[in-house]
């Protein structure tokens, strides 16, 4: 059996600098499992119904940075982070484009930065998700809300375009330094492939005006 040196040193030789992306990423190590070419990570979720509207609020976190993750590539298995900072260029683009959908699916869209129904921000724990006004008459809320509330799905997920990263002096961790979300997604997702930070929960409230919690109290409160 191959061991993670042995997989580190040859995509070492392969590579020409360190600031090469890798040559093939996805989340599994047989390729008819992948999750795809892109970063899919667990986060804390949380639905709320608003106090004030007949509507629902979410709140997550769709990556959680400076946390390694496994990954794989053409030569095998190594280890991924997003480090923090990744995200504070693309979220800053004017007509910054990115939906919330379902499974990564672009139809499945249930809110969107563009019309102002989806916040995204940088905190220090990772990339914060909110959209405090989903319509529960839309078939794809309908869809996903009891899955949620019951613990069913509880994972998330982002799709991205690396702009900048580097591997480690052992080839075995890429750390990925800076993002382009523009026309990408954030996602509520079955698997994400980090299950050390599984174990989010999501659930809905009395319409008392309670606040959303803050995703970093979620992860505090693991």
């Amino acid at each position: 059996m191959t061991t993670k040196i042995e997989i580190a040193t040859a995509r070492g030789q392969s590579m020409r600098a360190r600031a090469d992306r890798p040559q093939e990423r996805r989340g599994a190590p047989d390729p008819g499992l992948a999750l795809g070419r892109l970063t899919v990570r667990v986060a804390g979720l949380e639905l709320r119904s608003n106090s004030t509207a007949n509507t629902l609020s979410f709140e997550g976190m769709a990556s959680v940075t400076n946390s390694p993750y496994s990954m794989w590539d053409f030569f095998g298995e190594y280890d991924e982070e997003v480090s923090s900072g990744a995200f504070a260029k693309t979220l800053k683009r004017d007509g910054l484009d990115v939906p919330l959908v379902l499974e990564h699916d672009s139809l499945r869209r249930i809110a969107r930065t563009t019309n102002g129904s989806l916040k995204l921000t940088e905190t220090d724990s990772g990339l914060h998700v909110l959209a405090e006004n989903l319509d529960p008459e839309d078939m794809d809320v309908q869809y996903i809300a009891p899955k949620l509330r019951s613990g069913l799905i509880d994972e998330m997920s982002f799709k991205f375009r690396i702009d900048s990263g580097e591997w480690s002096p052992d080839w075995d961790l890429f750390r990925i330094k800076e993002v382009d979300l523009h026309r990408g997604d954030v996602a509520i997702v079955s698997y994400g492939a980090n299950p050390a930070t599984a174990g989010a929960g999501l659930r809905s409230v009395p319409k008392t005006g309670a606040q959303l919690i803050h995703p970093d109290e979620l992860r505090a409160r693991r």
